[in-house]
């Protein structure tokens, strides 16, 4: 039974999945009270914590205090309400690279009692239509610099009518700041309830009609104090730093809310490669970084090199395998574990997890507090220990789609099938195999491309590599290597040979690459994901 709505426009409870087809929420623990908005709880409510005069955000070269942060925001969301006439429960499309003018905006609308859509600033006008279309979006806020798609993206769609420009930098000038400019800094938000959608994911990497992923306010609240609590043990003195788009529920949680919700700092990078972070770590003296296991390589290399992240206390992996070679050098070279962890769009955030004090290679841990997770096969049987199957997981936070068909598939009995293959131990530890569409039947054996490509970067001669099953006339399909050579190394036939053989030596020989291929780069995702379908369609 869903609580109060401050709703006027009711679209997002309106469209929810029907109560039969969520999966079962496991609240316990996690008590809020009938009303609440997390943009006040991020802001307002610090400050009145004493956290006033403490950093929130580092961007565009300053720093923005928590006073500051609720001032700024509190001003925007007058400009939403006054001069734009948002109502609450309307859609709120924001399209910016990850900067403080982003957090600012999202939290803003939010207050205002919008429902937001955070957008990546890569996409073009059609894919923009696709997500404008599907949430009903009237209103988009985006970055001057980024105008012109969602300009075009507004004269072919059905909905979108208004699109406002802010100031991605530090300057404020642009038309949604001017309206802001005179406003005042305390704004009465409006008073939405915990079971209010807050906020629509979309999901990355999907293919046809895009899936939107409906989060509560509770919801953003529920990662911070499960996750963000218990395993990274966040503290105010803490400084965020990473690489996924706040686009991403990855990157809005790991880079705004959890940091916010506990007096710490973010540092915004519009461009996180790894030169890029590494300044800022040290620079700034972060503590805690969100980044792919690409990046950490990168990172391992140029400490080589000299660069100092002995600051860093969590080095948090997500968005691919943590490979055991790179777990391996981190803690050589740092003392520190790196944190493998899995999350989803449809889940909001990381459920299951290593911790500090309970780590290994190769292993993604156990279920955070609240969450619990078996591994079934196609007919929701658990299967033994050991055995590879189907990950289902169930917790407080759960896939709820948007008006779409597909919640069938994602919710069955309950739990949320999240489309990974994993395997767990007799100890209870959950251990990544594949995703689902990334399992490779070659003669009859299921082998995991991850393990593989594991393998294969345990060889000094390989800097990355991605594994994928091509077809295959006798076999049905074989296990396929792309891999990118270190500096100086020889892309022939021999080095093909040396690293099958140095797979056939690592691991079940029947799992060796048949085919090895030398590239210059993978291709992948913003958020670091290798792009295998574009590895299978050549």
């Amino acid at each position: 039974m869903l609580g109060p709505s401050a709703h006027i426009d009711s679209f997002a409870r309106d469209n929810l999945p029907p109560e039969a087809a969520q999966p079962e929420f496991r609240l316990e623990g996690f008590d809020y009270p009938p009303y609440l908005n997390v943009g006040v709880e991020l802001t307002d409510r610090m400050v009145e914590k004493g956290f006033g005069d403490h950093t929130a955000l580092i961007g565009n070269g300053r720093r923005r205090t928590y006073k500051e942060l609720t001032d700024w925001t509190n001003r925007l969301a007058h400009a939403l309400a006054e001069d734009l006439h948002l109502r609450a429960g309307d859609r709120v499309l924001i399209r910016s690279a990850n900067n403080p003018a982003m957090v600012a905006c999202w939290l803003a609308a939010t207050k205002a009692g919008a429902v937001v859509v955070n957008t990546m600033p890569l996409l073009r006008a059609r894919e923009l239509e696709q997500i404008v279309d599907k949430a009903q979006v009237k209103l988009a806020l985006c970055d001057t610099r980024l105008m012109d798609e969602l300009v075009a993206c507004a004269k072919t769609s059905r909905y979108l009518d208004k699109v406002i420009g802010f100031d991605g930098t530090a300057n404020h000038d642009a038309e949604l700041d001017r309206l802001a400019l005179t406003k005042p800094v305390r704004f009465e938000a409006v008073r939405t309830g915990r079971d209010d959608v807050a906020l629509l994911g979309f999901t990355s990497g999907t293919t046809g009609s895009p899936k939107a992923t409906m989060h509560f306010h509770r919801d953003l609240l529920i990662i911070a104090d499960g996750y963000a609590k218990e395993v990274l043990g966040v503290t105010p003195e803490d400084v965020f730093v990473g690489s996924p788009p706040l686009a991403f529920t990855f990157g809005l949680g790991g880079l705004a809310v959890f940091p916010l919700r506990f007096g710490a700092a973010a540092t915004l990078l519009e461009q996180a490669t790894p030169p890029n972070m590494i300044e800022i770590i040290e620079t700034y003296k972060a503590t805690v970084c969100f980044t792919a296991p690409t990046a950490y390589r990168a990172m391992l290399a140029a400490m080589e090199a000299g660069a100092d992240l002995s600051s860093l206390r969590a080095a948090v992996s997500a968005g691919e395998t943590l490979p055991a070679p790179v777990y391996e050098d981190w803690m050589r070279k740092t003392g520190k574990p790196m944190l493998d962890g899995i999350g989803a769009t449809e889940m909001l955030h990381i459920f299951i997890s290593n911790r500090f004090d309970d780590h290994k290679p190769a292993c993604t841990g156990k279920p955070v507090t609240g969450y619990v997770a078996k591994v079934v096969d196609q007919n929701m049987n658990e299967v033994p220990d050991g055995e590879i199957g189907r990950l289902a997981v169930k917790g407080p936070t759960g896939c709820r789609y948007l008006d779409d068909e597909r919640q069938a598939s994602y919710v069955r009995d309950g739990w949320n099938i999240t489309g990974d293959s994993f395997r767990r131990d007799a100890e209870g530890y959950f251990h990544f195999a594949a995703r689902n569409d990334d399992m490779i039947i070659s003669s009859g054996y299921n082998i995991a491309g991850p393990e593989v490509e594991a393998a294969l970067l345990a060889h000094e001669a390989v800097a990355e590599c991605a594994v994928i099953g091509a077809p295959d006339e006798t076999r049905g399909m074989i296990v396929e290597a792309h891999v990118v050579l270190a500096a100086g190394r020889a892309a022939d036939a021999d080095m093909a040979q040396a690293l099958q053989e140095h797979v056939k030596a690592t691991i079940a020989p029947y799992k060796y690459p048949r085919r090895v291929l030398f590239i210059e780069a993978l291709p992948k995702t913003e958020t670091g994901k290798v792009q295998r379908f574009r590895l299978r369609n050549g």
